[in-house]
């Protein structure tokens, strides 16, 4: 009977949702609120998946990596791809901050009492120190975002060595406890798609009731959004990798022509995964790097190197903070990038999974996503307009894992520079 829905494009209904909504808000006013139920479901379908996901998504991402592999090479890669990653996330903070998207929507306004109380300050002491949970399973019950990151983070380093060990009593151990969270983690995908499936639905709620209650004015703040967004992904790519490029002694403007392949299938497909045979193509035939670099480097970076999201985290957050008339403090906005960081470790490099991570963030920070308040109203909104910024941090991910993949194979001369010269007089 719903066939139809559900073999047609997931973007499209996400879109026809936003702008319906949009439309059913701006008709029914303050009426729309009867539709909240609608959006309720699907912050509640949200926040019952957040925990799972990041205990087998961060599990299975450390557990990949192989121990050897965590040697020179290893270490080149993980360090630079969690570098432009911090480096990511405080670009998007401070375009957020210079554009202050959301600032004056004044969400809170529309009555909602589970207003979100802003956290106390927190020194950058505290944070660090606080990561290290007392009680890792207390930390995952109430939801302690960044202490949940980090012992998941440790436990996939553990099983990884499990994994390894010479003894074979121990490394079906650490094989079984592996395919226990990757399993675990291909049930929560499935899980995520079916939550997908209902997005348009609820984003419709949602949205409606945010241009009930604000009108036409609410779509400005959006745009703001995507600017802000946009400028970061092109500030990011030309700055950080462009001159990240430079230090290796490696032509960015060549770099760059020789990855488009491979960036306009990201920003088409917006999977980071999807696009992973197409960027090892690119490595091999463009970039002349050699196969025992990039056969480890670009899995390691669909993985773990998600800078475009990392900006996104960041505008987005401040949006929220904004919209709800409760901006993020210094404190808050250190916290936001710790926790993307640590969090890029298990982010699974599927479309949409940035919005997931989102609520991730938001939740480290003290704004809790809860049915029917002005969080997750803003919450609906961003993810009213996720899939055009999914374009974007995808392209900005996988130019990435191909700028940190160049610059290894050049700092470790695994790299053919014949490649490049014959391929430039080809072209001229």
């Amino acid at each position: 009977m719903f066939s139809w829905y559900f073999k047609s494009n997931l973007l499209i209904r996400i879109i026809i949702g936003l702008v319906l909504g949009a439309i059913a808000g701006l008709i029914l006013g303050p009426e729309a609120k009867i539709l909240s139920p609608l959006g309720d479901i699907l912050v509640r379908s949200l926040k019952m998946i957040v925990m799972p996901v990041i205990v087998s998504t961060i599990i299975v991402g450390a557990g990949s990596v192989k121990p050897s592999q965590l040697g020179k090479v290893g270490a080149k890669c993980m360090g630079l791809y969690m570098l432009t990653t911090g480096f990511a996330v405080a670009i998007g903070l401070f375009f957020g901050n210079i554009l202050q998207p959301g600032n004056g929507l004044e969400l809170a306004a529309e009555g909602a009492a589970l207003k979100v109380a802003a956290p106390k300050a927190t020194s950058f002491l505290d944070i660090l120190i606080n990561i290290i949970p007392k009680n890792p399973f207390a930390a995952i019950t109430t939801g302690d975002v960044l202490s949940t990151i980090f012992f998941c983070i440790i436990t996939g380093i553990a099983i990884s060595m499990l994994r390894h060990s010479e003894d074979a009593r121990i490394k079906n151990a650490g094989d079984s406890l592996f395919y226990l969270f990757e399993g675990l983690a291909e049930v929560m995908y499935i899980i995520i798609d079916w939550v997908l499936q209902y997005v348009p639905i609820g984003v419709f709620a949602l949205i409606a009731v945010v241009f009930g209650a604000q009108g036409s004015k609410a779509a400005g703040p959006l745009g703001v959004v995507v600017i802000a967004t946009y400028l970061a992904f092109a500030c990011h790519i030309f700055l950080i990798y462009g001159g990240g490029l430079l230090l290796f002694k490696i032509n960015p403007i060549n770099f760059f022509k020789k990855v488009k392949t491979a960036s306009i299938a990201a920003f088409v497909t917006r999977s980071s995964s999807g696009v992973l045979p197409i960027s090892m193509e690119v490595a091999d035939k463009e970039l002349g790097v050699d196969k025992s670099i990039y056969s480890f480097s670009l899995p390691l970076g669909a993985t773990i190197n998600m800078d475009g999201t990392a900006i996104y985290q960041g505008v987005c957050a401040l949006f929220i903070g904004y919209a709800i008339g409760e901006p993020l403090t210094a404190s808050q906005q250190i916290t936001v990038i710790g926790t993307t960081v640590l969090a890029s470790l298990g982010t699974a490099g599927i479309p949409g999974a940035g919005a997931i991570m989102l609520m991730i963030v938001l939740n480290s920070v003290g704004l809790e996503i809860t049915a029917g308040s002005p969080t997750a109203l803003a919450y609906a909104m961003i993810f009213g307009i996720d899939a055009l910024l999914d374009m974007g941090r995808t392209c900005t991910n996988v130019t990435g894992d191909l700028a940190v993949t160049c610059a290894v194979a050049n700092s470790e001369n695994e790299i053919n520079h014949e490649c490049w010269e014959a391929r430039e007089v080809t072209q001229e």
